[in-house]
């Protein structure tokens, strides 16, 4: 594959999806019912991932047709990420509808394709037990085991376990409601985690053997690669929302956006979101054509620089609003609490950067 033929820019379909889930999220996300969730309302959850996933089909948009789903590819569920960055929605599509679906896809068995149709539908909702910060596949031993932070249990009614067996590692479906969930004090509440407790030997195989280790694989792979764009989401809110505030607010007698040193401070802040942008775009583009070894590179290369880049622009938007921008009234704290929370995910920008380095056999 070649680098010409991944399209960085939006298609007519992408602009109408982005759009679309743009303004699905203005009418019902707004940054006062998503800092809720920061006193224990989790209300908005169930509601929004309802619409977003029943209403808008977004939850089985990279589930093919046959099962029920949308037939999407990588690019589309790219836009709907950057818009969920955006308004730091709090619902479990990269959880459920990107890296759960990513397992299934892998190879499911007759009890898989039920779980997919599923999903495509809006009906239920899965989340793979690992740790969110790994990148490796972890396999339990078939008895009570625990795994700690993991994404999206508290959302989920399915948890997909991977579990070693003399053959591979199946992934096995257990109902949530048959494992202990306890949801743990997570610095984004908006992505809340929680130690599941559960017995993998009572779950059924939706994945076999032969399949297992490498759904796992390219489920972390696709998780990572697609948070690119997410944290791309998070830095294009906080850089146009610090502009906006620059050209209005005033100090001493003259707009505070006039200042040099600060032009100076957003030109490189537009440049490196713009570069982001272009390396998120690129990982979800190869993921789309499915070429393992340009997907790698692309996803390494976009995670170890979107991490940082989110981080970055969420601290200029706090610094940059002044006092307002310390306060919890106003949404500043939600994107870098987000951006903070991404750069771990999926592996820290220092392991991607160690991936990238093998390889390009540097």
């Amino acid at each position: 594959m070649s680098a010409s033929e991944v399209e960085l820019l939006d298609n007519e379909l992408d602009a109408d999806l982005r759009a679309t889930v743009r303004s699905y999220l203005a009418e019902r996300c707004s940054s006062a019912d998503v800092v809720k969730a920061y006193d224990g309302d989790s209300s908005l959850t169930p509601v929004l991932w309802k619409g977003l996933a029943g209403e808008l089909g977004l939850a089985g948009l990279l589930i093919p047709e046959p099962h029920g789903g949308a037939g999407a590819s990588a690019r589309e569920a790219a836009v709907v990420l950057e818009e969920l960055g955006r308004a730091v929605a709090p619902v479990p599509f990269l959880s459920s509808a990107v890296v759960a679906t990513s397992v299934l896809l892998a190879g499911p068995t007759e009890k898989g394709v039920e779980l997919l149709g599923g999903l495509a539908a809006g009906e239920r909702t899965a989340a793979l037990v690992v740790p969110l910060q790994t990148m490796t596949a972890q396999p339990l031993e078939p008895v009570e085991t625990e795994v700690r932070s993991v994404a999206g249990a508290l959302e989920a009614d399915t948890l997909l376990v991977p579990v070693s067996t003399p053959e591979g590692i199946e992934i096995r479906a257990i109902p949530a409601d048959r494992a202990t969930i306890t949801p743990v004090s997570s610095l984004d509440m908006t992505r809340r985690l929680a130690d599941v407790t559960l017995d993998p030997a009572a779950g059924e195989v939706v994945v076999a053997a032969e399949h297992g280790a490498e759904g796992v694989r390219s489920a972390l792979l696709a998780g990572a690669a697609l948070m690119a764009s997410e944290q791309v989401g998070v830095a294009q809110w906080c850089l146009t929302t610090t502009v906006e505030y620059l050209k209005v607010r005033r100090q001493f007698g003259r707009i505070v956006g006039g200042y040099q040193a600060l032009k100076h401070r957003l030109a490189d802040l537009y440049t490196s979101v713009e570069g982001a942008g272009a390396a998120a775009r690129y990982a979800a583009g190869a993921l789309a054509l499915g070429d393992a070894e340009e997907t790698a590179i692309a996803t390494h290369v976009a995670a170890a620089f979107c991490g940082d880049l989110a981080v970055t622009a969420a601290e200029e938007a706090v610094q940059l609003h002044g006092g307002i921008g310390m306060t919890w009234e106003h949404p500043a704290h939600l994107y870098l609490k987000r951006a903070k929370a991404d750069q771990i995910a999926y592996g820290l920008p220092g392991l991607h950067r160690d991936r990238l380095g093998t390889v390009v056999d540097i």
